[in-house]
């Protein structure tokens, strides 16, 4: 068909999405070198995973980035420490004479058995309070008192005091076990906190873990070599077998097979591979055997881009951050300030002064911003892996953070409510003849033309899975349609043009047919045999089923849904009353939309922009948050706070549903990690001493550890939301 009238509205702005899109394995400048980049050369893929390795280091450790208090640190370490000191610990417990005392036991005496709690003690400190005191001086030197700077001066008060007793330069009661205990109980923490940091993270490591060590390299005859992955370059020929993992970006040149992508875009159901079909590094070929063309490896792969995205996001500073970061300060300068009163009081009191500096140390350790330090780390990491297990690559934090309050969506139509192909999406026929019949009749005759009208009756044949029999004698009639022998019978089909020409007056029912087509912007295509109209096609940019769930979520969420686009108002009007859109801007340029924008935000709207990264860049800016849709993996890097992997509008409400969860977890965890202060400072200071209540500077360590062990487990409970 050569001629189908009338052209669409879609087809003078046909896919005005249309752009070079960035990679998603390619820095985003040339001077912004990614952390283990590599070049796509011989050899480059060796490093790939190493340099995932790496990725997932900078994410765990951007959980840490307020104050650096971790650097150097891992779970390993912290959790040998706490082992090792656990060992040194219980001698110095067992000879202590408080504990002696306390359980009406004596411990074996030997010589030197006395100084064996200040032998210990004192290795004690300096082993495995070795990470709190270096942590101090890097906060101390950045002038950014926290958590780091109590602990180290929790246990130097101790540890210097009971130094000074056991030298006989004081009188009193050391704490040498108290000191022990202390710094037993806080490396638990520490380890307790690195170890929910690393399993935020898991995910991502999970992912560097899918590329193979080894491909199948065909040479020039055809021949299969096993090869390690480090040597394949761009425009290497692949054997992907069943069941084997893709080893890097490439194209189908043969086979047809199922490939699980669910790793990558979060899409649960196999997806159709055939010739010209692209494939990514890590996924898994189900059924067929391809043969694939390698045309990007190491870092410049869609996996090394998505853990590039990721680790940006877990990077960037949220406002919930920065709100947590200055009330851990204060609550820092609260703690020194309680500490100092607490020691003039109990002076002044007349109480000894083993007692006092035990108030001191209870007041600076149990007031520790620890869990303040965890509560919006943890939750960003989690909500961020969560994203990207489910295709939402999250640019920004603040992005996530703004979408809870969005509460208008603008939408691009083309590509993304609707398919952006043309299909059948009405057929009205006449009597005797059933609608599939119809189709399969039109798809025949319609087969060998190059036209992409023609083309969607074709597809739309093929999806619903029609018998579609050979057409003989087909011939294209210019400008007007094309006419074809089907099972013996002579069929027409065309516009209005073809009606004209064949002086043509379809029946009442058809007429209709082809004015409604009219009034929405949609081709009608009409089917003639021996001089009669039978069934009019309406033809269009076919709405995606995903568009109508996507919508209706949307407006559960209580969020006004509006269409933007460059196509005619009739066109955008149809699906705006397809899919229940609450507001159409049609017939707008690409340098119109950021204006569009800027018209509902005075109204006092929150907005979001769903669109193309690289022609709606300027509307994805001025939105209040930006999501870029439509580039399948190769994702725009440039534009957007949110880059949705599989393209689908369902993930828009999801975000929405995501960020809504997110804050409402920081919110819980800055409250409870900072609220209980308010009780526990006053306990630690022994305002209850009067009535015998005295909180031992072991148990406030156990407090403190636990508020940090309630963020974390509220934290992960983040998991429920997708």
């Amino acid at each position: 068909m050569n001629s189908h009238e009338p052209k669409l509205a879609d087809e003078h702005h046909e896919h005005e999405r249309h752009g070079q899109h960035a990679h998603v394995g390619q820095a985003a400048h040339d001077g912004d070198r990614p952390h283990g980049h590599i070049t796509p050369h011989a050899g480059a893929h060796a490093d790939v995973v190493t340099a995932h390795d790496d990725h997932v280091r900078h994410a765990e450790h951007a959980a840490h980035v307020g104050h650096d208090k971790h650097a150097g640190h891992s779970v390993a370490m912290f959790r040998d420490r706490f082992w090792l000191t656990v060992v040194l610990t219980v001698p110095t417990v067992i000879w202590s004479e408080m504990i002696q005392h306390g359980f009406g036991y004596t411990a074996p005496r030997f010589a030197g058995s006395a100084y064996i709690p200040a032998v210990f003690g004192t290795i004690v400190y300096f082993y495995g309070g070795w990470p709190f005191l270096q942590g101090a001086y890097r906060e101390l030197r950045d002038r950014l008192p926290g958590m780091m700077t109590l602990i180290a001066l929790a246990i130097t008060v101790a540890f210097s005091y009971s130094l000074l007793v056991t030298l006989g330069v004081e009188d009193g009661m050391d704490m040498w076990w108290e000191l022990a205990t202390l710094v037993a109980i806080m490396l638990l923490g520490h380890w307790i906190e690195m170890r929910s940091i690393s399993q935020a993270s898991g995910a991502l490591r999970e992912l560097a873990k899918l590329l193979p060590d080894t491909a199948v390299r065909l040479d020039s005859s055809g021949n299969p070599t096993e090869v390690p992955v480090a040597e394949l370059t761009p425009g290497d020929l692949l054997l992907i077998r069943p069941g084997a993992s893709v080893p890097a970006d490439g194209v189908v040149k043969e086979g047809k097979s199922q490939v699980n992508e669910s790793m990558i875009t979060g899409e649960s159901a196999p997806v159709d591979k055939a010739v010209g079909a692209k494939v990514i590094a890590g996924t898994v070929n189900e059924q067929g055997s391809l043969r694939v063309e390698v045309t990007s490896v190491g870092n410049q792969t869609a996996l090394a881009g998505i853990m590039r995205l990721v680790e940006q996001a877990q990077s960037s500073r949220s406002r919930a951050q920065a709100l947590a970061d200055r009330a851990a300060f204060l609550l820092t300068v609260v703690a020194i300030a309680s500490a100092v009163v607490t020691t003039i009081v109990w002076s002044v009191l007349g109480r000894p002064w083993g007692f006092t500096m035990e108030r001191v140390v209870t007041v600076l350790v149990i007031a520790c911003p620890h869990a303040l330090g965890l509560a919006i780390p943890l939750v960003v990491a989690i909500s961020t892996t969560l994203g990207a297990r489910h295709g939402l690559l999250v640019r920004d934090r603040r992005g996530l953070e703004e979408a809870r309050n969005v509460n208008a969506v603008f939408f691009d139509k083309t590509g993304t409510l609707t398919r952006g192909e043309f299909r059948v999406v009405e057929i009205t026929t006449t009597a005797g003849l059933q609608h599939d019949e119809a189709l399969a009749l039109a798809a025949a005759a319609e087969h060998d033309s190059e036209h992409t009208i023609a083309q969607g009756i074709v597809k739309s044949a093929e999806e619903r899975q029609l018998p579609v029999q050979k057409a003989d004698r087909f011939e294209a009639i210019p400008g007007k349609g094309v006419r074809a022998v089907v099972g013996g019978r002579h069929l027409q089909l065309g516009g209005p043009a073809l009606l004209r020409a064949l002086n043509v007056e379809p029946e009442p029912p058809l007429r209709a047919a082809i004015e409604r087509a009219a009034s929405r912007g949609q081709a009608a295509i009409t089917m003639v045999e021996q001089n009669k109209a039978v069934a009019v096609f309406a033809v269009a940019d076919a709405v995606r089923e995903e568009s109508r769930e996507a919508v209706r979520r949307l407006h559960e969420q209580g969020v006004q849904v509006v269409i933007m686009t460059g196509d005619a108002q009739a066109v955008a009007n149809a699906v705006a009353q397809d899919l229940g859109i609450d507001t159409v801007f049609a017939e707008v340029l690409p340098e119109q939309k950021a204006s569009k924008i800027q018209e509902v935000q005075r109204q006092g709207k929150r907005v979001a922009m769903v669109g193309d990264g690289v022609n709606d860049a300027p509307a994805l800016v001025t939105a209040d948050v930006g999501i870029a849709i439509g580039a399948g993996t190769d994702v725009a890097v440039e534009a957007g706070d949110v880059v949705l992997v599989r393209s689908d509008p369902r993930d828009v409400p999801a975000i929405i549903e995501l960020s809504k969860a997110t804050y409402r977890k920081m919110i819980q965890n800055l409250w409870w990690a900072a609220g209980y202060n308010i009780i526990a400072i006053p306990l630690a200071a022994g305002v209850l001493t009067r009535w015998g209540f005295v909180l031992h500077p072991a148990l406030g360590a156990v407090l403190m550890s636990l508020s940090t062990v309630i963020v974390a487990i509220n934290a992960q409970l983040l998991r429920r939301a997708m």
